[in-house]
């Protein structure tokens, strides 16, 4: 059964707080996992458990429980992407916090109300913040089910549609999460829109024939990167999304599209992505180009 950490993050450690989201890692002083149960605690963290940030709150030093009724300016879900480990290169300015895990983030929330997490989260988050940031541990992952359910819809014109992208998530919570990002996102790429052209064959369709595709993947983008519009572009069902994504096609750095040697694989793949060969891709420019690059580089080699 997936477990969920809770981890109270203070005002003063804003910075880090951001660079650790930014980079996907946490890590702690080894002073403070020297505390009785607290590294072995870090260390149980499987890949696909849930952790839960609970970022500047009021004063700590009071009674069991009454964090229940307090907001917390900011709470970040996120996922264990990497297991303990220890690494002293340099990722935060103050100190190294040599003890750490690679974490995905899910959702991010400002001013969340204690009743939208639950009394026992809530609690959690308090004792981790008279306790210098430890995980405290929940069994299963109701306080973010509990969260999730608190969220407001995102409108979306076609359910089962989103980002079209290998997310990693390894829970059912995680792809609510993720698909929650996806619906966001989609909805700022088609704003409104009841047609639109693929970026890549330049066909005009219905939206329900087009998808929103990260040009770098989710699971390699930073935090802020995922939420980039420049880094989303239209990409048509009948076809395109996919020679996108497996890299049969690319987009070089003049914006054209390219045909990689895989697509030779059958006669009929070779005749779909060479039909696609030479076309301007919508919308290319500065802000997007970095993204095609890392596609090209990694996905299309």
């Amino acid at each position: 059964m997936p477990k969920t950490a809770c981890i109270y993050v203070p005002r003063k450690s804003a910075e880090n707080f951001e660079i650790g989201l930014s980079r996907g890692l946490w890590g702690w002083r080894s002073s403070a996992l020297d505390r009785a149960g607290s590294r072995q605690r870090v260390q149980s963290l499987k890949r696909g458990d849930l952790l839960v940030f609970g970022y500047w709150g009021p004063n700590n030093r009071v009674a069991v429980g009454e964090w229940a009724d307090v907001t917390l300016r900011r709470v970040v879900v996120a996922e264990v992407s990497e297991p303990y480990f220890t690494d002293t290169a340099p990722v935060w300015p103050d100190e190294d916090y040599p003890e750490r895990i690679g974490i995905n983030v899910l959702e991010d929330e400002q001013n969340v109300h204690g009743t939208a997490l639950g009394a026992d989260a809530m609690e959690a988050l308090r004792f981790s913040a008279t306790k210098q940031g430890v995980a405290v541990l929940q069994a299963g992952t109701a306080a973010v089910v509990q969260f999730t359910d608190t969220l407001p819809p995102v409108p979306d014109d076609e359910p089962g549609d989103g980002i079209l992208d290998h997310t990693g998530a390894e829970s059912a919570i995680a792809q609510v999460l993720v698909r929650r990002e996806q619906a966001k996102l989609r909805k700022a790429l088609l704003r409104g829109a009841t047609e639109r052209r693929c970026a890549l064959c330049g066909r005009l369709l219905p939206v329900r024939l087009i998808r929103a595709a990260h040009i770098k993947r989710r699971s390699a983008a930073s935090q802020s990167e995922r939420r980039m519009l420049a880094n989303v572009m239209a990409a048509c069902l009948i076809g395109c999304d996919e020679l996108f994504e497996h890299g049969y096609v690319y987009v070089t750095e003049d914006g054209a599209i390219a045909v990689n040697k895989s697509s030779s694989a059958t006669p009929d793949l070779a005749a779909v992505a060479g039909s696609l060969e030479g076309r301007l891709v919508a919308d290319f420019g500065t802000h997007r180009a970095p993204f095609y690059a890392w596609h090209r580089d990694n996905i299309a080699t």
